[in-house]
């Protein structure tokens, strides 16, 4: 049994404010190992409950967020960027599971620090008239592998969210928003403690076949209403985009695999602006 743990900030324990997840602050040093503490007890989850091999992937900002030292040495870490499949990177490798730690919700969500992807880029991001956050596109990219994501922490807004799209996943809930910079939090040993059962329970429900991949198939429309209308326009300069209203853009992908790629290069070409 091979685990894949894809590991966020926004949705770890408490982590409520924009410093604490850019690099750079005091704030910032102090989530990433708040982090990287909810990525082993992930880890050991895992192997608790059987799993042969685990990769653990830093899915944050620049993708070099936890100290590789620091993590539980029987797990291989997947770090930097670029890389095709971004925030499931690993799921390629011959993966059984998949574990989505510190996750968050969607753009215009009413979650903790909650965004799709680039917060100054996209508004709202849909897959075949499906609004998705990170977790719905990065489960759909998984689920085009085959592999199931079994477990999932963040706050109540993101349960919520998801759990309708990944209905056999084990939930854990570090925390209840009040606000998008607001709420209350599990201390950190609880997040971790509550974390690690949630994986070891979602990796044995997997051996015993009771977990379901989120698959969207066919020809995927990506739809994708921009912060501005400044961005749509930059976007557009893609010839295979079309301009659908001024702050909208739609784009035809032949996999979830190709719309991420083509997301991630439109998060890229957004720095011009800044």
């Amino acid at each position: 049994m091979k685990v894949l743990i894809s590991t966020d900030i926004e949705g770890v324990a408490g982590v409520f404010h924009h410093e604490q997840v850019r690099a750079g602050n005091p704030e910032y040093e102090r989530a990433r190992r708040l982090m990287t503490h909810e990525a082993n007890a992930a880890i050991a989850g895992a192997f608790d409950a059987g799993a042969t091999k685990v990769l653990v992937n830093d899915s944050h900002g620049g993708f070099r967020n936890m100290p590789p030292d620091l993590l539980d040495p029987r797990a291989q870490a997947v770090m930097g960027k670029p890389r095709y499949l971004s925030m499931m990177a690993g799921v390629d490798d011959g993966v059984d599971a998949v574990c989505m730690v510190g996750y968050h919700s969607r753009a215009k969500g009413r979650g903790i620090l909650a965004h799709t992807i680039n917060s100054f880029a996209f508004s709202r991001v849909y897959f075949n008239e499906r609004e998705l956050g990170e977790a719905g596109i990065y489960g759909a990219l998984a689920g085009e592998y085959g592999v199931p994501v079994v477990m999932a922490s963040g706050d109540d807004v993101f349960i919520e969210e998801h759990r309708p799209l990944f209905p056999h996943a084990t939930f854990v809930q570090t925390k209840r928003a009040t606000g998008q910079t607001s709420g209350i939090s599990l201390s950190p040993s609880e997040s971790c403690k509550a974390i690690r059962a949630g994986a070891a329970a979602g990796v044995t429900a997997t051996m015993a076949q009771q977990a379901a991949s989120f698959v969207l198939s066919g020809t995927i429309s990506v739809r994708i209403e921009t912060q501005s209308p400044a961005l749509a326009d930059l976007f557009c300069q893609w010839p295979s985009l079309v301009r659908l209203k001024s702050d909208q853009i739609r784009f035809e992908a032949p996999t979830v695999e190709a719309g991420v790629r083509m997301i991630n290069c439109l998060s890229a070409m957004s720095t011009m602006l800044r």
